[in-house]
């Protein structure tokens, strides 16, 4: 194609970046040399940061982006950098720190504007034409005639974020309590929609970390009304139009309290970690449901995420063309009643009420985003159908359709693959091999954890955060080191391949060497090897991701046990006791460091499996729902400290310990379920 405009976006290989190369903005991907040009020539910076699944990013590019006369205003007033927030997720947080400390929230787009240095001093997230160019022309004046008030504002919030990111070491002793739990899950509460499940507001983000620690909390404290309410909210995300009832996997959030429509773009790192959590579901209740979400997701993500070389893209965009070519959000996924009545043909009544082809179900412009409402024992006696029979037809109906959307334009793909994401669908596979017993998980999960030994790892022993194309780019940040040691401590696990323990140990060695911060004994987003920004960030709360400080923590727990690393256990237990204050406080903002808190603060049991028997005792013990487990196998002898000298030629044992004290060997699950109490 032939294009009126091209800017040096052309040369990059993010899809987001490409999207838009086109633009008559003159674009600039974020460097060393784009800030230094804007010293030299003494403009603000206008850095536009959004990912490519965004909706309102393509509408705003749409509407400002491609205008030539909002264009010719960003050219002469402003350098202008374009920031796919995936690929650089450390200019992200900075930036939107810096909007929430402006405006009080934020959100992508995130628009910012800074001082040739990168210090900010304004910042929106979507905004309409008109008021786009009122905005710019208004920020240019006040730029040049004002400049002494901008930069004093501008070093206050730096000042203000350099306050965000401190954390004062703890000089209490680090005991954790199950009552400080037990009160912080209270206070929780609170917030709980006991009728469609999750938080009782919208938007609704699954946020799978938060259930995935309550499922254990209900768990190990026999909390039957946490226990029901986790369950409730599972339910009703499966039964939501969050999740696509024809092709499997989750969409990002819904934008009403029952979970119906969703922002309909689809993200690796959600469906990752949401497997993750109904396979752990699953284990705990045994619930079909669980079952076919996980069998469903893992589904999609072959289908329409993984690439040749076994690594996995980020995501499928919201939008896509409609029937008439005009570019809209879930017009993929959403159906009208005309087409379905076609398709379905005397199937059509039973499909509309198992789908909720009504009020329950509609949006808008005639469309319908299925969600279910009724369980499969009342829809089957009201036809006067087995179970079995509707779930026939369901899955009948479930290829028709997924046959029929096949041939819509499809939403864009991002076919960049990121080492963190790729990392959680690593833990995805592994936890579904454990609850369901299938081979071909954990195969899967090999591969991708050799695609990131292959492609992903550096000379100097750490990782690349990127990859496209046969390109690595971009130095690791602290959460693709963070959970690709959590990978492959799970497939250590998974498997007794040392391989996967001593990378794990080789990564936490490097993190420690370029990310540890000794004043707050927590570690840096980036590494030392990375340009500095307005701020060196330390991430700590956990979000839809949790923070890379907490997956470090429990990283470095785990390891303290397998290697018998003291200073491992103990680099812990001071990360966690130097965020208990804010753990405490919130949390739901701090859900992983409260799993962490739950392993210091309870009986934690390792478990070592030696012998020839091991990797079938190991399967049988890990469909069982034991989350305060570290499950370490050997089919011959070891040298790891766990299983050391533990191997007798032609028996299999199983030690069940406790902070290194062992109760006497047994040879059957069985047995070992008893010593740890989940069998009478």
């Amino acid at each position: 194609m032939k294009h009126q405009f091209t800017n040096d976006l052309i040369h990059e290989t993010s899809p987001y970046l490409l999207q838009h190369a086109h633009n008559p903005v003159h674009w600039k991907p974020w460097s060393d040399e784009v800030l230094e040009e804007a010293q030299e020539k003494n403009k603000p910076l206008l850095i536009s940061i959004g990912y490519a699944a965004c909706h309102w990013c393509h509408v705003m590019e749409h509407e400002s982006f491609e205008d030539t006369l909002v264009a010719s205003i960003m050219n002469s007033e402003f350098i202008n950098i374009k920031v796919d927030r995936e690929e650089r997720p450390d200019v992200d947080q900075v930036y939107m720190n810096a909007i929430q400390l402006m405006r009080g929230q934020g959100g992508w787009p995130l628009n910012i504007v800074a001082l040739p240095d990168g210090k900010p001093f304004w910042g929106t997230t979507y905004m309409p034409k008109e008021q786009w160019m009122e905005s710019l022309q208004q920020l240019s004046d006040v730029y040049i005639n004002d400049r002494k008030k901008v930069e004093e504002y501008a070093v206050k919030l730096q000042q203000g974020l350099q306050a965000m990111e401190e954390v004062i070491p703890s000089t209490a002793v680090s005991e954790f309590q199950e009552e400080e739990i037990d009160e912080a899950v209270r206070q929780w509460k609170t917030y709980f929609d006991h009728n469609m499940g999750g938080i009782n507001r919208a938007p609704k983000f699954m946020m799978p970390n938060n259930y995935d620690f309550l499922l254990r909390r209900a768990h190990q404290t026999e909390d039957t009304e946490l226990n029901d309410f986790v369950h409730l909210t599972l339910k009703k995300m499966a039964y939501g139009g969050v999740y696509d009832q024809i092709g499997g996997g989750f969409s990002r959030y819904s934008v009403d309290k029952k979970w119906h429509v969703p922002h309909f773009e689809k993200m690796l790192y959600d469906n990752a970690q949401l497997v993750s959590l109904y396979s752990h579901a699953y284990q705990q209740s045994g619930k079909s449901l669980y079952r076919q979400v996980v069998y469903e997701t893992l589904g999609f993500v072959e289908r329409e995420l993984l690439d040749a070389s076994n690594a996995f893209y980020s995501s499928l965009d919201a939008d896509s063309l409609d029937e008439e070519g005009k570019l809209e959000e879930g017009a993929f996924y959403v159906w009208k009643q005309q087409d379905l009545e076609a398709l379905l043909k005397e199937d059509y009544a039973l499909f509309a009420d198992y789908f909720n082809i009504n009020a329950y179900g509609f949006w808008e412009h005639e469309t319908y985003v299925l969600i279910r409402e009724k369980d499969d024992e009342v829809i089957a006696a009201t036809y006067g159908i087995s179970a079995e029979e509707l779930q026939q037809k369901i899955t009948q109906f479930k290829k028709l359709l997924l046959e029929e959307r096949s041939k819509r334009e499809r939403p864009r793909l991002d076919d960049k693959s990121l080492t963190s994401w790729n990392a959680l669908m690593i833990k995805g596979y592994v936890d579904a091999y454990h609850a369901f017993g299938e081979e071909r998980f954990l195969d899967m999960a090999i591969k991708n954890g050799e695609f990131i030994v292959d492609k992903q790892f550096k000379k100097d022993g750490g990782l690349y955060h990127s990859y496209k194309a046969g390109k690595s780019t971009i130095n690791g940040y602290l959460e693709d080191h963070a959970t690709t040691i959590q990978a492959f401590i799970a497939l250590f696990e998974a498997t007794a391949d040392t391989q996967w323990i001593d990378r794990a140990k080789a990564l936490t060695e490097y993190v420690f060497q370029h990310f540890y911060d000794e004043k707050s004994q927590l570690f840096f987003f980036t590494s030392d090897q990375d340009t500095s920004l307005v701020v060196r960030s330390i991430e700590k709360s956990d979000n839809v991701i949790p923070a890379s400080n907490s997956i470090m923590a429990k990283n470095l727990f785990k390891l303290g046990h397998i290697y018998g690393e003291k200073q491992y256990l103990e680099a812990s237990r001071k990360m966690l006791n130097n965020m208990k204050q804010d753990i405490l406080r919130f949390g739901s903002s701090h859900s992983n460091w409260l799993d962490l808190m739950s392993n210091f603060s309870s009986t934690f049991y390792e478990v070592a499996i030696v012998g020839e028997r091991s990797l079938a005792l190991m399967k049988e013990l890990q469909e069982n729902y034991i989350p305060n487990t570290l499950v370490v196998m050997s089919e011959t002898a070891s040298e790891l400290p766990l299983l050391e000298q533990r191997f007798t030629a032609g028996e299999t044992w199983i030690y069940v310990c406790i902070d290194g004290s062992c109760k006497l060997p047994v040879q059957t699950s069985d047995e070992a379920l008893k010593q740890m109490g989940k069998v009478e």
